[in-house]
């Protein structure tokens, strides 16, 4: 009778513990996207969720949390359950930006997520309103130095790439522009081919489309080198920033504590979907995304590595929220 007490005992255990990788996911999952729906973040939750969904014959729910620069996403996902059933695209700015632009956040971007792979990088491209007479950086930093505080250029909101990307620019090139801050990158680059404001950084797959069409001129991009898909276009680095990258990127993240053994499932899997060629073609490509996928130590490490670069850029700009 005692045995039978330990062995059921044991079966409760067992039926009441943590979802196993044999049976994850046994009910849907929700990744939530700390933006608005539209845009990168949005985007990368939402054909994740459809990749998933077909792996796994379950359902994958994109949830939109925008608000207060991800921290309001960022913190109900570090107090969601660490089951694998709630999922973050967290990007860049939730955990090596606001550590440093806000005295007080309302999540421990270390303490509060197990990371779980990285998913793209994004390029940058500088692009400028055709009335503005600048072909290259070079021009154009020649231009705010005969002007100084003249020229203005439009972010997606104070922290945002867009922001510290110029403003690492402006630090290595001694120059000041005047930002123009937005609540997204759309309103902001409309203003820029309206001819309201002058500049401003944009992801690269945005760019591209409003270059071709003569709407903006595109006069370098922030990759470390010059991209494959649009090789006429030279670097930042190249035209007189050598070292210069304007970058943003992503990853995937589960709550603090969540089994190793699902976290490993969910990161083979983002393997196998990123190593597709179909999916490089039919979405990286056409993004201009640059997959980094790997470990989840690596995207651990790409954070403590970041974090130190852009509180210098912070700080030497004197950015602050708060």
């Amino acid at each position: 009778m005692e045995r039978l007490c330990a062995l059921v005992a044991v079966a409760l255990m067992v039926l009441s513990g943590p979802a196993r990788p044999q049976t994850y996911p046994s009910r849907p999952i929700t990744i939530i996207v700390p933006a608005a729906p539209g845009g990168v973040t949005d985007a990368l939750g939402r054909v994740l969720a459809k990749q998933f969904s077909e792996a796994w014959g379950q359902q994958v729910i994109v949830e939109n949390k925008p608000g207060a620069n991800n921290q309001l996403a960022a913190e109900y996902v570090a107090k969601a359950a660490p089951d694998g059933y709630t999922l973050f695209i967290g990007p860049e700015v939730t955990f090596v930006v606001n550590p440093s632009l806000y005295s007080k956040l309302a999540y421990d971007p270390v303490r509060d997520f197990t990371p779980i792979a990285g998913l793209v990088t994004i390029n940058h491209a500088l692009i400028l309103h055709p009335s503005v007479p600048a072909a290259t950086v070079k021009d154009l930093l020649d231009l705010a130095k005969n002007k100084p505080g003249e020229l203005n250029y439009g972010t997606f909101g104070i922290g945002s790439s867009g922001h510290l990307n110029m403003e690492m620019m402006q630090t290595l090139a001694g120059v000041k522009f005047q930002p123009i801050h937005y609540k997204g990158a759309t309103p902001a680059l409309t203003d820029v081919m309206a001819g309201h404001i002058q500049m401003m950084f944009i992801s690269v797959g945005t760019a591209v489309p409003q270059w071709k069409s003569g709407n903006v001129k595109l006069i370098a991009v922030g990759a470390a080198k010059r991209m494959a898909l649009i090789p006429e276009v030279p670097t930042v680095a190249e035209s007189g920033l050598p070292g210069y990258e304007a970058t943003s990127w992503f990853g995937l993240f589960a709550p603090a504590g969540a089994p190793r053994e699902i976290v490993a499932k969910i990161n083979g899997e983002m393997k196998r979907i990123f190593a597709d060629p179909d999916f490089r073609k039919n979405f990286l490509d056409r993004q201009f995304f640059d997959s980094v996928v790997g470990s989840p130590e690596d995207l651990a490490e790409h954070i403590k590595t970041e974090e130190p670069k852009w509180r210098k850029v912070i700080r030497d700009a004197g950015v602050k929220v708060d």
